[in-house]
């Protein structure tokens, strides 16, 4: 009888272990998928990325081999590119590093779009200019006799033009830094940090355009709308313009480097907006955030 009830204890724990040890080999079987899952995400996500910057490469390639006036910008992004690219394919892939690189590329890509936006622009009005020359030729061609009046029209013609030419802006930043008592600028994106923001952009190289003194009215709108600097007010015509500062170049149709710093206290946190007037007309615009 007591033999029986061993059996009977023996079979219960066998079953017991059995099932614990089902239990446990689909539990690890599931971290198993679950992993396999997470480092083909992040793979992909990797993966994804690469292919983002290569084309980005590829763009910018593509873009200087067209010897644009916009060179020296577009061999300095690209560079930008290429070291982000080799960074993202050594990293281990994951979610934090990716992250960074992907806040990274985003800003990288904000560049390239309007550097990009500015060649094809300059390559149209370029394309224009041609077009016009070319029709002036034919028509002299076509008419010796009258190559002293059409000579007039077309040098008028390109005064025309060239006074109708409008500038344009590219790379507009807006870094924010942390003045030190030395009186050091250390860049941070802390809000309680910050007391000083620097706007900078770059005037586009234009040898159609008017070279002479530029006045470029800058206006930064803090998180909750308001503008930040001087927050002085301009009118134009029928409408006003509150600017945080005005900055004034001097323009030789050459790429021109522009920047100016506006001083504050108790920033915050949140999305900021900087607008560049041009007179009462926008031309260019840009966001950065405060942490």
């Amino acid at each position: 009888m007591e033999s029986q009830k061993s059996n009977s204890s023996l079979k219960a724990i066998i079953v017991v272990l059995a099932i614990l040890l089902v239990g446990s080999l689909a539990y690890m079987y599931k971290m198993s998928t679950d992993n396999e899952k997470i480092e083909k995400g992040h793979l992909s996500e990797k993966e994804t990325l690469v292919k983002e910057l290569e084309a980005a490469k590829e763009s910018y390639d593509a873009a200087i081999a067209e010897n644009t006036g916009l060179k020296g910008d577009l061999e300095t992004e690209r560079a930008k590119i290429v070291e982000l690219l080799e960074k993202v394919k050594k990293a281990d892939g994951t979610t934090a590093s990716l992250a960074h690189y992907r806040t990274d590329y985003i800003k990288l890509k904000r560049e390239h779009d309007q550097l990009i936006a500015q060649v094809k622009k300059l390559k149209e009005e370029n394309g224009s200019l041609t077009t016009q020359r070319d029709s002036s030729r034919t028509a002299l061609d076509e008419s010796k006799r009258y190559i002293d009046t059409l000579a007039t029209k077309n040098d008028n013609l390109s005064k025309t033009v060239e006074k109708a030419q409008k500038l344009s802006l590219v790379n507009l930043k807006a870094q924010s830094f942390k003045e030190r008592s030395s009186g050091k600028l250390v860049e941070t994106e802390k809000a309680r940090r910050v007391d000083v923001i620097k706007i900078s952009f770059t005037i586009a190289a234009n040898e159609v355009a008017t070279a002479g003194d530029k006045q470029y009215y800058v206006q930064v709108i803090d998180p909750k709308n308001n503008v930040i600097g001087e927050k002085k007010t301009e009118s134009f015509g029928d409408s006003s313009l509150t600017y945080s500062f005005i900055t004034n170049a001097t323009y030789q149709n050459k790429n021109m480097e522009v920047s100016q710093t506006v001083k504050g206290e108790d920033f915050a946190k949140g999305l900021y907006t900087v607008n560049v007037f041009d007179k009462g007309v926008a031309v260019a615009n840009s966001t950065f955030t405060l942490k």
